[in-house]
């Protein structure tokens, strides 16, 4: 997960569903230039730290067995609804976060704000203590995948998703927050972000 692809995704959209959205050009493969239909499949390029879409062809060429010596990985479609998940050693101050391993062996956190995500680097031991409360979490894929939870005001949701799943959730908060609190509107998005994830 990368502050440059956060942001580029926050824009683009920002540009799609803001209050006053434009017309967007077609959407083009970032590596070939071919158009691409509106549900296509992403790479994440490690050295630019951005988020690419990608046509059929080249998200082919992009497995990841074929990605393992490069820059480009391409971004699981897995979406998993888990049980809860103990998050209190991983030093969450709030309720909706974000936990993405690294090829470093490291997992960086995040959370959503009206600014922007926020993160922090999760003890070592924590995250295997969370890890060995949930062993699933062990199969998360370096980069590319997160651990997603939502327990804001009594909610109890924990998914194994994509990180753009993540970036589009960072995304909502980012248009919807208003004043301290978050005002109306926020809260109800995110319910609709998270009743649309469906597992996969």
């Amino acid at each position: 997960m990368t502050s440059g692809a956060l942001a580029r995704v926050i824009r683009e959209a920002a540009d799609r569903t803001g209050d006053h959205a434009r017309p967007q050009d077609p959407e083009r493969c970032e590596l070939c230039a071919d158009l691409v239909p509106e549900e296509h499949r992403h790479l994440l390029d490690t050295t630019a730290d951005q988020v690419l879409c990608a046509c059929r062809a080249c998200s082919l060429l992009f497995t990841r067995d074929a990605a393992s010596e490069g820059h480009y990985l391409l971004i699981p479609r897995r979406r998993r609804r888990l049980g809860p998940v103990p998050t209190a050693p991983l030093g969450v101050p709030v309720g909706l976060a974000f936990f993405v391993p690294r090829s470093d062996g490291g997992v960086r956190a995040h959370y959503p704000s009206p600014a922007g995500p926020t993160r922090w680097e999760v003890e070592p031991a924590a995250w295997r203590e969370t890890v060995a409360r949930c062993p699933e979490l062990a199969t998360l894929a370096a980069d590319v995948e997160a651990l997603l939870v939502n327990t804001v005001q009594g909610r109890e949701q924990h998914w194994i998703v994509p990180v753009d799943d993540c970036f589009r959730m960072v995304a909502v908060v980012r248009r919807e927050w208003r004043g301290l609190s978050g005002g109306s509107r926020v809260w109800p998005e995110l319910d609709r972000f998270f009743a649309e994830l469906t597992e996969q």
